[in-house]
């Protein structure tokens, strides 16, 4: 399963987010990065504006794709959803672990070995305020944790965690579970609705297997440059 080992080129370990409004931008930017040995993200505004075809788009052009629809819904619902997706030839999608155990075996059980199943635990938007608007009464950290553990129990490998959670997520689960991180920021940037970021070279060292970058690069003049001085600057 490629997933399973990230390479030694630094560039395989970025996740391009696709994050734009039509098939036509999307597109052009994945040309304008290619040949990219990581994967490109597409999440709920490409997906819902282009539809599955996107997903075949960007593959067609020899790039790998992370689906990042975030699942949540009754069990039998979510492992259709994993199926369809599957189909598509995707290597990553995501699932809300919020969603409880009988769901994520639900999605466990209907993925194909080579789709890794992330499971999501608090956005990096979120913050301790944010969960307690929900009735959450712990810390970000410790509701991280707990999902987390939630889901390696339920057959879960893969997770999507903040860089602020990372550190607490290796010591407790080791090389045991890849971790995906969003919420970085080069040095620089604006942290624009992100409240739990970092830098790429932090993320990095504190354990993250994949880094999703989206505005940094996509937002750029020249999208290839800041590719590559992201790509600098972690090496």
């Amino acid at each position: 399963m490629k997933t399973q080992a990230v390479a030694a080129d630094p560039r395989a370990k970025i996740i391009v987010a696709l994050d734009l409004p039509a098939r036509a931008d999307a597109l052009a930017l994945v040309r304008a990065l290619s040949p990219h040995p990581g994967l490109f993200k597409i999440g709920l505004q490409l997906f819902i504006a282009a539809g599955p075809d996107i997903v075949r788009a960007v593959r067609d052009l020899g790039s790998r794709v992370f689906l990042d629809l975030k699942l949540h819904d009754i069990p039998n619902t979510v492992g259709h959803g994993v199926e369809s997706a599957s189909s598509l030839g995707v290597e990553m999608l995501t699932l809300h672990l919020t969603g409880g155990r009988t769901m994520i075996e639900a999605a466990v059980a209907a993925a194909p070995a080579e789709l890794l199943l992330l499971g999501v635990t608090i956005l990096t938007s979120s913050d301790d305020d944010t969960l307690r608007e929900t009735g959450v009464t712990d810390t970000v950290e410790n509701q991280v944790a707990r999902l987390v553990k939630l889901g390696v129990a339920a057959g879960l490998r893969g997770f999507v965690a903040s860089p602020h959670e990372l550190q607490t997520l290796r010591r407790a689960h080791g090389s045991e579970i890849q971790i995906v991180t969003p919420g970085i920021r080069p040095v620089g940037a604006q942290p624009n609705d992100q409240r739990r970021a970092t830098t790429p070279k932090e993320a990095l060292a504190a354990g993250a297997d994949y880094l999703v970058i989206g505005r940094p690069i996509t937002g750029a003049p020249d999208p290839r440059a800041a590719l590559e001085q992201i790509v600098t600057d972690v090496v």
